[in-house]
């Protein structure tokens, strides 16, 4: 009887930034955009997939969606974070609690930026690269086109 691995799940492998088409992969050089400092690895991506072999970088100019995704978060956040400021705080023209609201929904914006900008890369290759169960025998996932 043939041993499976279990199928990683979907939600958990974005959260875990694993790439799409075999769910195991590492897609960062380094797990933590946070560590350090300096902010210009928190991008670096091998090649390819250790795991599966599948090509990250699809195409030239590939990444520039991800604008897109990255907004969407932003926004989604923003909402989340005003709707439990409403619940829990309230908003009121009587006094300034809306502009506390906007400084520290801000300020959480900036700091979180690094981890956004990898979640929105990451959606962005679930997109276009599907789960293939049988990774190992398969061709990874390439557009039609030739340059």
């Amino acid at each position: 009887m043939e041993n499976k691995r279990p199928k990683p799940g979907y939600l958990l492998s974005i959260l875990g930034m694993r790439c799409p088409r075999c769910r195991r992969g590492e897609m960062f050089t380094h797990k933590n955009p946070f560590k350090k400092i300096k902010l210009d690895y928190i991008l670096d991506m091998p090649e390819t997939c250790p795991e599966c072999g599948q090509k990250f970088d699809l195409e030239p100019g590939f990444w520039f969606g991800t604008g897109y995704v990255s907004y969407a978060l932003a926004v989604a956040l923003s909402v989340a974070t005003f709707v439990a400021w409403l619940v829990l705080i309230g908003v009121s023209t009587e006094d300034n609690r809306i502009f506390y609201w906007l400084g520290l929904n801000g300020i959480l914006l900036v700091v979180i930026q690094p981890w956004l900008m990898r979640l929105s890369r990451v959606i962005y290759l679930y997109f276009f690269v599907s789960y293939d169960e049988n990774y190992q025998q398969s061709k990874p996932f390439e557009f039609d086109h030739k340059l």
